[in-house]
């Protein structure tokens, strides 16, 4: 896999990784920078015009698993980053290739894998922006596939944040399995202190009628169903419009989901959900999208201690 960012100027190889990190272990931090080389944007997202006071996030799985123009579609992805500057990515199906390609294009990134082997999550943190205290890796116990949760403490601006990120399991046939997985990663927004804004996002290959089995604890929102369903950002994947994969059928599916669980405590500074919308949706100059899914781009507001209650 090493050669499909040759052209990329990625001389070195991937060194050889490592076997799957025990439960409890500190995942794999590494600086990166999103250089100049990607496009310029066209305009400055909105958020800029704020003064920068909001936070805003990307969370995409990128499908490195298909290496068909991985090289033109890393190089999409780094110029949608380059774009929307976003304070916190969360990335899934990553492959080291593709880890290495973001490695060597970058400095004002921190990040951080959920593994080092296979197919895993990542998150990307702006480090002029987004402090980062600890992360963890923790093990789904029960599954068959590669997946886990990938948390990172961090701070924004004075706000206390939990960050997590996976890739739940896939397949209708799984659905049981994806419901224990999402039971965990309630459990672990629901035990956050008080004073610490939990924001989760990725792949969560969920249907609706499992959410409703599992349920949402009450302080945690889906976020685009805050926002007013808006169904032009409703569907993540999409084969009617994306057509990375070669499929007959048509399947428009909800997959990637952002999940919100504010700080409680009076006074403390708190995240609210203000903006949502899709990226990804252009074809690159290869005929292909960045990825058969689309990305999730979001802007979450910060409520000051005079506002929170």
């Amino acid at each position: 896999m090493e050669k499909l960012f040759e052209k990329e100027g990625a001389t070195e190889q991937e060194p050889t990784t490592k076997k799957l990190q025990a439960e409890g272990k500190a995942p794999q931090v590494t600086s990166i920078d999103l250089t100049a080389d990607s496009p310029a944007p066209s305009r400055k997202p909105e958020e800029e015009e704020d003064g920068g006071s909001a936070l805003t996030l990307i969370s995409w799985n990128v499908d490195g698993l298909d290496t068909d123009n991985l090289a033109e579609r890393a190089r999409g992805l780094c110029s949608y980053l380059a774009m929307y500057t976003p304070d916190v990515v969360f990335l899934q199906e990553l492959i080291p290739p593709y880890v290495q390609y973001l490695k060597k294009r970058a400095v004002s990134y921190l990040i951080i894998q959920g593994s080092e082997d296979g197919y895993f999550t990542g998150m990307m943190l702006k480090k002029t922006r987004v402090q980062l205290l600890e992360s963890e890796i923790v093990p789904y116990p029960t599954t068959r596939m590669m997946r886990n949760l990938l948390v990172a403490q961090a701070t924004f601006r004075g706000v206390k944040l939990r960050l997590m990120t996976s890739h739940l399991e896939s397949c209708k046939g799984q659905a049981g399995e994806r419901m224990t997985q999402l039971r965990e990663v309630t459990r672990r927004m629901r035990s956050a202190p008080d004073d610490v804004n939990v924001v989760f996002a990725g792949d969560t290959n969920l249907r609706d009628a499992e959410v409703t089995a599992v349920g949402l604890p009450p302080a945690v929102c889906d976020v685009w169903e805050r926002l007013g369903r808006r169904e032009h950002c409703r569907y993540t994947w999409d084969t009617r419009a994306n057509s990375n994969k070669s499929v007959r059928y048509v399947s428009r599916c909800r997959f990637d989901r952002v999940y919100l669980r504010p700080a409680a405590r009076p006074r403390v500074p708190r995240l609210t959900p203000d903006r949502m919308a899709l990226v990804g949706l252009e074809k690159l100059d290869c005929g292909r999208f960045t990825s058969d899914h689309w990305g999730i781009y979001c802007c979450f507001a910060v409520a000051d201690d005079d506002q929170a209650t």
